[in-house]
């Protein structure tokens, strides 16, 4: 079975960011190849709108047979509060906690980002992990894409 991976905003602009195309473009061709299911979110199309053309157009690079799109629902909404009133970030990551309560409620297997400071960041993912459990949902793996480099065996 398929990976589901729930790719937030940060993952597409890394594919023309020096810093993080080296890990960011063969994710992208594994993508392509369909290694993975894409959970796509109307929050990350959202936040794309306002990304260069060529950041937007890698969207069109997935597969529809390899992706599901969703829809923030009233339950992700509810869980995503419940990262701010739970002190895991402040206000201003409102944004970053939806990505996170959506990843949870689709089932994703792993939210893959190059935001450090709200979301890829041990500290976070604990506090996350620690307002999944508490209302009842499982861990989330989050990773950023350097994570999901294939190496060659020796």
């Amino acid at each position: 079975m398929k990976q589901r991976l729930y790719l937030d905003t940060s993952v597409f602009g890394g594919y023309f960011d020096q810093e993080f195309e080296d890990f960011t473009k063969p994710l992208f061709e594994r993508i392509i190849l369909g290694e993975f299911t894409i959970l796509y979110s109307s929050i990350t199309q959202q936040e794309l709108m306002a990304a260069p053309a060529k950041v937007q157009n890698l969207v069109l690079d997935l597969k529809e047979e390899h992706t599901d799109w969703l829809s923030l629902s009233k339950e992700a909404l509810e869980l995503a509060v419940h990262y701010l009133s739970e002190g895991v970030v402040g206000k201003t990551s409102f944004v970053d906690c939806q990505h996170i309560a959506m990843a949870t409620i689709y089932h994703a297997d792993l939210l893959i980002s190059w935001n450090f400071k709200h979301i890829v960041n041990i500290e976070r993912i604990r506090g996350y992990n620690s307002v999944n459990i508490k209302f009842g949902y499982r861990n989330l793996e989050i990773r950023s894409p350097r994570d999901l480099m294939h190496y060659e065996n020796d």
